[in-house]
């Protein structure tokens, strides 16, 4: 059963902007986490480690923050892959 491409494009232009700035915050966390790690000062840097696991301050998410990030992402994914697959699929009928 196919989506209608507008329907997969309309919930991935929605989810998009409430993403974008929870991944970008878990890759540069996590990212810069581990160059402390192989510099070997992760004493001095453990609070990139919680911003990376969701907690912010006194609000805390770290039960949930993974799991909605994971939800989104991976809705992110599907949808990206079924426009994609929908669009091969299009050109491939035209040759």
């Amino acid at each position: 059963m196919l989506i209608k491409q507008a329907r997969l494009r309309q919930i991935h232009r929605r989810l998009v902007p409430f993403m974008t700035i929870p991944l970008l915050l878990t890759l540069i966390t996590g990212m810069f986490f581990q160059f402390a790690v192989v510099i070997g000062r992760t004493d001095e840097f453990l609070w990139l480690l919680e911003l990376h696991r969701g907690k912010f301050g006194s609000i805390n998410l770290e039960l949930i923050y993974p799991i909605l990030n994971a939800i989104g992402l991976l809705t992110l994914v599907i949808t990206g892959l079924m426009m994609w697959l929908q669009t091969n699929t299009r050109k491939q009928r035209r040759v």
